[in-house]
C-alpha cells in the first residue's frame, strides 16, 4: 500500500459512509458500493456528514453496485443480516489481493470472509461511534468520539500499519490489536446484553438498567464467562460502570431496527453467544431465555 490508499466501502450507511468520508477528506480514492439508487445519488451529491467531532463537510466518492477493479481494502459496513447478498457485490477476483476490513457486530464473521476471500487478506475491525444515516449519503456523527480497533494474525504487519496510518490520519484514533479474538469479544461482551434487554424490553438503557438491574447484571456476568472461556476479556463490575456512565436516553441499534421494523442481528450476537457457550460448556439460562423471547417475538421480522 502506498501512503495514497484506494478503499471500497460496502455498505455507506452510519459507519461506512462516515468512513468514506474521512477518507475521502484525506485524499484517498473511495469507491463506495450500494443499490443503484444509493449509488446514483453519492455520484452526484457525494456525501455529507455532520459531525462536531470532525466538522461539517461534503466528500466525493465514487460509486457503484460492484467491485469491478482491485482496491487495496474494502470496508464491509453493512448489516450482519444484509451480509451475504452484499457480499455479491465484492467478487473475489476483482478484489484481488485487496484486504477485506469487517466492521461487523459478533464474532463468526471473520471465519466466513476467510473461507470466501483467504486468510490472510482479512483485517477484523471493531469502531466504538455513534453515526447515523438519516438519508442516502447523508451522515450524523453525532458521539465526541470515533475509535477502531483493528486486527489481522494472518495479514502481513506492513499492510495493517499502511491502513491503521490512514484511519488515524483521516480522523478516528486507530490502535492495532495482536489478539483478534480478545478485541471482538471485547466489543461483543459490551454489546449482547446492552442489546439483548433493550430490545427485549423497548425501553432505552437507563430503564433498563434501573428497572432489569438483576437481569442486567446476571447477563453481564453469563457473557463475561463465556468471553473468557473463549480466550476474551472478562470483567463484569466495568461492564456495568460502563453502561451507568452511558446518557439514560441510549439505545441499542438493534433496539432501532427492532423500532423500525427491520430484520434484526439477533442471531449474530445472541446466536453467537449462546453458540460460544455451548461450545465451552458455559451456563448461560439468562442469555437463553432473553435471546429466546426475542426470537419468538420477533419471528415475522
Amino acid at each position: 500500500m502506498d501512503n495514497e490508499l484506494s478503499v471500497a466501502v460496502l455498505g455507506p450507511g452510519g459507519v461506512g459512509g462516515l468512513l468514506a468520508a474521512l477518507l475521502s477528506r484525506a485524499g484517498h480514492r473511495v469507491v463506495c458500493l450500494s443499490g443503484e439508487k444509493t449509488a446514483e445519488t453519492l455520484r452526484t451529491d457525494g456525501i455529507r456528514v455532520r459531525s462536531a467531532r470532525f466538522g461539517d463537510l461534503t466528500a466525493r466518492v465514487e460509486a457503484g453496485t460492484q467491485l469491478r477493479e482491485p482496491v487495496d481494502a474494502c470496508l464491509v459496513a453493512v448489516k450482519h443480516t444484509a451480509l451475504d447478498a452484499a457480499l455479491a457485490r465484492v467478487p473475489a477476483a476483482a478484489l484481488a489481493d485487496g484486504l477485506v476490513v469487517p466492521f461487523l457486530n459478533g464474532v463468526e464473521h471473520p471465519a466466513t470472509l476467510r473461507a470466501r476471500y483467504g486468510p490472510d487478506r482479512v483485517a477484523p475491525a471493531v469502531i466504538r461511534v455513534e453515526s447515523t444515516r438519516v438519508a442516502p449519503g447523508v451522515i450524523e456523527h453525532t458521539s465526541p468520539f470515533a475509535e477502531i480497533d483493528l486486527t489481522g494474525g494472518a495479514v502481513p504487519r506492513p499492510r495493517l500499519d499502511a491502513l491503521a496510518a490512514a484511519f488515524a490520519a483521516a480522523g478516528p484514533t486507530t490502535r492495532i490489536q495482536d489478539d483478534e479474538t480478545a478485541a471482538l469479544w471485547a466489543k461483543m461482551s459490551f454489546l449482547a446484553p446492552f442489546a439483548l434487554l433493550t430490545t427485549r424490553y423497548g425501553l432505552p438503557l437507563g430503564d433498563v438498567r434501573t428497572r432489569h438491574r438483576e437481569e442486567l447484571t446476571a447477563l453481564v456476568e453469563e457473557t463475561a464467562a463465556i468471553s473468557r472461556a473463549c480466550g476474551g476479556p472478562a470483567d463484569p463490575a466495568r461492564a456495568l460502570a460502563r453502561y451507568d456512565d452511558f446518557p439514560p436516553a441510549t439505545k441499542s441499534s438493534m433496539q432501532r431496527d427492532a423500532e423500525a421494523g427491520r430484520p434484526l442481528e439477533l442471531d449474530a450476537i445472541g446466536g453467537a453467544l449462546l453458540r460460544a457457550a455451548e461450545r465451552h460448556g458455559v451456563a448461560a439460562p439468562v442469555a437463553t431465555r432473553v435471546v429466546g423471547e426475542l426470537a419468538e417475538a420477533h419471528a415475522s421480522a
